[in-house]
């Protein structure tokens, strides 16, 4: 992703933001020093504070997980922006703020490097079986290890959502000589992969099968019973996406079937919460909705967060609207 722009506003701290939720302090005391920060994280505190200074409000920071819906968006009518701090925007009502001519942005692009530096780490870890081997030599066993794994190199990569994660990966992969098919709603122009017409014949086609898709009712459940059945005893599946794309409960079955080899999965539909079958279902390696964490890129993320608002509220074109924006 080129270089953002540089912030627009000379008088930021008069710029009122709503924030939804909690933030880690890399990007929440940058915001913080720049505008006037308002924080209500759940639903009942937010309604009650716009109740009350909801005309105030000209930008929201919120997350894919917490978003902004239409009532909300109505107690706010000098709203000019809402800005996800990720790429995930699925619980934004879009289209109220299309129609209100509310500009809603995310972060596109800025962690697509991390992220699929993470989804081939997970293929390689849960592969090797690092974790697995890593308990077995700090228990001393060196030589006693049981039947070699499989390697990466050579294998075929299938890749639901083949946007900047997506083709990130796929570059990525290509190093280890991995064959490279994806899904998406449409061919993608100018790209040397080959294209299937359902993720059904992706999953019957791959070894691994990646989802890098958003979030939402489109992407629900895309990956069920069936899909992990057609990837097969001898394939892995890996999630970086979010956790409603894959049926947790279907994961658990497959694993303790051996219906699919492994899993990898940064998130969860239960995240923060772990299950206790999610627990203990054998080679399945988890990670804490971390791929998108780096702190490379927290410098760069803020600046296209402030990017974004402060184009949006000095009538210049945001950096990264979302594709309902239709801009």
């Amino acid at each position: 992703m080129s270089d953002v722009k540089t912030y627009a506003l000379k008088d930021s701290r008069a710029l009122n933001v709503l924030i939804t939720r909690e933030f880690h302090p890399e990007l929440i005391d940058p915001m913080n020093a720049a505008y006037t920060l308002h924080h209500a994280y759940e639903k009942d505190e937010r309604k009650k504070l716009l109740e009350a200074q909801g005309a105030k409000i000209q930008a929201v920071l919120t997350s894919g997980m917490v978003g902004l819906d239409a009532d909300e968006m109505a107690l706010m009518p000098n709203l000019k922006v809402v800005q996800t701090f990720a790429v995930g925007y699925e619980t934004v009502d879009t289209a109220a703020a299309k129609a209100r001519g509310i500009m809603v942005c995310n972060t596109a692009g800025n962690n697509a490097s991390c992220v699929a530096e993470h989804a081939l780490g997970m293929m390689i870890a849960v592969t090797r079986k690092f974790a697995h081997f890593n308990n077995l030599a700090k228990a001393g066993t060196w030589d006693d290890v049981g039947n070699s794994t499989p390697m990466v190199t050579g294998k075929k990569l299938g890749i639901v959502g083949l946007g900047a994660i997506g083709k990130t990966l796929a570059k990525r992969a290509s190093a280890f000589d991995m064959q490279i098919g994806y899904r998406n709603r449409k061919p993608a122009k100018d790209v040397p992969y080959q294209y299937f017409d359902s993720v059904a014949a992706l999953a019957d086609w791959c070894d691994y099968l990646v989802t890098c898709t958003p979030g939402g009712a489109d992407t629900n459940h895309m990956v069920n019973a069936d899909i992990l059945k057609r990837i097969g005893s001898t394939g892995y599946y890996i999630n970086v996406a979010r956790g409603s794309v894959a049926d947790s409960a279907a994961i658990v079955a497959a694993l303790n079937a051996g219906t699919i080899a492994g899993a990898g999965l940064d998130v969860l539909e239960s995240e923060p919460e772990v299950p206790e079958d999610v627990r203990s279902v054998p080679n399945l390696l988890l990670t804490p909705h971390a791929a998108g964490r780096s702190h490379e890129l927290e410098g760069r993320r803020v600046d296209l967060i402030r990017s974004n608002i402060e184009n949006v509220m000095t009538g210049k074109p945001a950096v990264t609207p979302v594709p309902e924006m239709g801009v």
